[in-house]
């Protein structure tokens, strides 16, 4: 009975190691994508003057390529994309709302996430 226990034991262990790795890897994701977006609402290179200021299209094409290097489904149609002020002192804020599918064994289910530029 108590080896049942303990292989009982592990394999619950095991299991929450395998939910817990994938559910971290997409919150870590959209935590780096997270990131992502403030650096690109940041237009740091048009700011010191090395490029010109994005257009929107431009920022949407650049967050749907940042949304791929980290594994993410973003279309374009998906990304908010808002500016405020005058050119120099723009402030651009991005958002994009996406739906990230867990697959575990025996099950799935959908993780639902917000990711903006905003602090």
């Amino acid at each position: 009975m108590g080896k049942l226990k303990f292989i009982l034991g592990l394999a619950v262990l095991a299991l929450a190691i395998i939910v817990g790795w994938q559910i971290a890897s997409c919150e870590l994701a959209n935590y780096e994508f997270h990131e992502d977006l403030r650096d690109l609402a940041a237009q740091g290179g048009a700011r010191i003057g090395l490029l010109s200021f994005s257009t929107d299209e431009e920022l949407r094409n650049a967050v749907v390529r940042e949304a791929k290097k980290r594994g993410i489904q973003v279309e374009p149609e998906q990304v908010t994309v808002e500016r405020t002020g005058t050119l120099p002192a723009q402030t651009i804020y991005l958002a994009v709302e996406y739906k990230t599918r867990v697959k575990l064994p025996g099950c799935s289910f959908t993780l639902h996430f917000h990711a903006s530029s905003a602090k």
